[in-house]
């Protein structure tokens, strides 16, 4: 109901605003901790979600229809990551998409926490591993229902052009578009960037950097408890929120941007609403940073595989570390307040 609500409202602003020979483009939260996730429900609730929609295309693996050539602007200049897209809305479209994406967000959780009494389910009364798995279907539903907003609004200007919601598996170590070549090169750049964020900002305020640990342990009872819960958390963290986050930020809104402001403003804006999003101001530095990252990641292959793949190892890495160290009898809610 919300999304077609949204939908009918967001389609008559670009009628209005747009012309029809506009039609031809397209669009597309990291923390390990998922605060955006973890601070929207708190443990009794549930987490957010979501869904990939199907492909409708074989030589490669797309959110919607694409067209047979990169529409991306070329400014002068050879970099990729100084390309625009070719965005074939106007800023009442892209604005009442992203305040659409925040609504829906924030509606799907109140109506999951007001569904579970009802249905009958007691959350104090549910063993480990049915809390893991109601977190996973909340989270799949909430991704649903946002990527299922962009879509319905976003759907009037097919077909799209190649590189705007793109999640292409070929040529992964292709030297300027390859995916598995350039999450590696991000992921080394985004770990060796906050480490020395914090060092920076332990250095400069005397004292390590404010972070916030609530969210990891409102999740401990579940890490480590069975392999069912640790595929679920899993499942969550790396899977789930990587493609919502990523379809949203960078897919959507990032992209959405350049059709006003160079790539790299759009990376740099982008970055900061994502850190804000996550709603734990001490850790923004070091999510801003990560933001940073994903974008120029996906600036320069224009596929949004690249910046999955970084925030899906970014967040299951810390829960598989987490599990290994509660396997081996850590105390990790111990050592993580330490850090």
């Amino acid at each position: 109901m919300i999304s077609s609500i949204f939908t009918s409202v967001a389609q008559s602003s670009l009628y209005s605003i747009s012309d029809s020979s506009k039609l031809s483009s397209s669009i597309s939260l990291p923390n390990h901790n998922h605060p955006l996730l973890l601070n929207r429900l708190n443990f009794s609730s549930i987490f957010p979600s979501s869904i990939l929609l199907p492909q409708r295309r074989l030589r490669s693996i797309c959110f919607f229809n694409a067209g047979e050539k990169s529409n991306g602007k070329e400014n002068g200049s050879d970099l990729a990551i100084l390309k625009r897209w070719d965005v074939p809305w106007e800023w009442p479209t892209a604005s009442l998409t992203s305040l659409a994406c925040g609504i829906s967000f924030v509606l799907t959780g109140l109506a999951e926490s007001a569904a579970i009494p009802l249905l009958g389910i007691k959350i104090e009364e549910l063993s480990l591993d049915e809390k893991a798995e109601l977190l996973l279907l909340d989270q799949s539903f909430t991704t649903a229902v946002v990527l299922g907003v962009i879509y319905g609004i976003t759907n009037a200007f097919q077909p799209l052009p190649e590189d705007m919601f793109r999640y292409d598996l070929r040529e992964p170590f292709d030297i300027k578009r390859g995916w598995v070549l350039w999450a590696v090169i991000g992921l080394v750049v985004a770990l060796l960037g906050v480490a020395l964020t914090g060092f920076a900002l332990s250095t400069f305020n005397g004292e390590p950097p404010q972070r916030e640990t609530d969210s990891l342990v409102r999740l401990l009872p579940l890490i480590g408890s069975s392999s069912i819960s640790t595929a679920c958390l899993l499942g969550i963290t790396g899977v789930l929120a990587p493609i919502l986050e990523e379809t949203l930020f960078r897919g959507f809104f990032m992209a959405s941007l350049t059709k006003w402001v160079p790539t790299p403003v759009s990376v740099v804006i982008s970055a900061a609403v994502f850190a804000i999003a996550h709603l734990t101001p001490g850790e923004f530095p070091q999510l801003f940073v990560l933001g940073m990252t994903l974008g120029l990641s996906y600036a320069q292959t224009r596929n949004l595989v690249t910046p999955i793949t970084i925030h899906a190892f970014w967040n299951s890495g810390v829960i598989l570390i987490l599990t290994l160290l509660q396997l081996q009898g850590y105390d990790i809610k111990e050592l993580l307040q330490a850090t």
